[in-house]
């Protein structure tokens, strides 16, 4: 059992402490053999396993934390789902993933949306329905207000065209908050985000993406797909306070979930150094905690499927996605003189 003495810590209350051993227990019960996997770490059906550990993330309640009640407006608990991704992401990674994708897709709605888009909410808790955050573009990646994608209004209704990149669910979401420009101003103003159905007509799906940590990952287009007003989140032109208070929620969680594949490679590393002993020691110096369980394993660190080799793969993303880790410094190094 890892260490647990840090829920003890006072911003943590019985109700995480509750949380943290159910979630736990979930994963040990449910996660504890690997999905059928291929080609060294791959589910032998991609699309498939997602969709069940959305499924089983549902069944059992734990999607209820990436969305407050349908029925109400209502803060997200980000310590808990700290913790949820935490362990997640310690016993596996593509689980982790569909939680913390749900949640991201769902986010918007959760935030801003009115209360007639709330009614996703109790198909994306349930699992019901797959959710997905369409911002990124090819020339956009961190550079959000520079997207080019547009939405034109046309009657009582929104026609938009464009694409989007490195969409994670893309193939597989049965909705998408798409961000587009609608031009009430330059740049980061005229942005507004949309709730688009997966079957909408005129979207389709341009490629699928294959990356070092698998999970479902598309290049998406939208050719005139018309949607109602009442699929504008908020108001025109909030877009962009959409987006950045909706990834400012789940970046937090960005910092649990590389903390699970540390915590996990740790585990590993000491299990491995109790059974072997590698020269005198191993005793390099500034390296992080997965490269250097990857050392430590040697040739088995670097062999496709061990999970050493796995935990190196998954961790590599989080440094990317939800804000590349240059622009988080910069956020922070802004906030720090500010204070100063």
């Amino acid at each position: 059992m890892p260490d647990k003495t840090f829920l003890n810590w006072p911003f943590f209350d019985e109700r995480h402490r509750a949380l943290a051993a159910g979630i736990e227990s979930w994963c040990a019960s449910n996660l504890s053999s690997a999905h059928d996997k291929a080609d060294g770490g791959r589910p032998v059906d991609l699309d498939a396993a997602c969709g069940d550990l959305v499924r089983q993330l549902g069944r059992d309640g734990w999607l209820a934390h990436t969305a407050p009640d349908a029925g109400a407006r209502a803060s997200l608990d980000v310590r808990g789902l700290c913790l949820i991704r935490e362990t997640l992401a310690r016993h596996d990674a593509l689980a982790d993933f569909a939680f913390a994708m749900q949640g991201l897709g769902a986010g918007p709605i959760s935030l801003f949306g009115s209360s007639e888009q709330r009614r996703w909410l109790a198909r994306t808790r349930s699992g019901e329905a797959i959710a997905a955050f369409a911002l990124t573009e090819q020339q956009s990646g961190s550079d959000v207000a520079n997207i080019a994608m547009t939405a034109r209004q046309d009657g009582n209704g929104y026609v938009l065209d464009g694409k989007k990149t490195w969409i994670s669910n893309g193939g597989i979401a049965d909705l998408y908050v798409v961000f587009a420009r609608t031009g009430e101003a330059p740049g980061a103003k005229g942005i507004s985000a949309f709730i688009v159905p997966g079957d909408s007509s005129g979207f389709s799906v341009a490629e699928r993406l294959d990356v070092m940590s698998p999970h479902p990952l598309a290049r998406i287009a939208f050719d005139r797909v018309r949607v109602p007003a009442s699929a504008m989140i908020g108001a025109p032109g909030e877009g962009f306070k959409i987006a950045m208070a909706t990834l400012d929620v789940f970046r937090a969680t960005v910092a649990a979930a590389a903390l699970g594949f540390a915590r996990r490679a740790l585990e590993e590393t000491l299990g491995r150094a109790r059974k072997r002993r590698i020269f005198d020691g191993a005793t390099e110096r500034a390296q992080r905690v997965v490269d250097k369980a990857v050392q430590l394993h040697g040739g088995d660190g670097v062999r496709r499927g061990h999970i050493v080799e796995r935990l190196y793969r998954d961790i590599r993303a989080l440094r990317i996605y939800e804000g590349a880790s240059e622009v988080q410094k910069v956020v922070i190094a802004r906030q720090m003189l500010a204070g100063g």
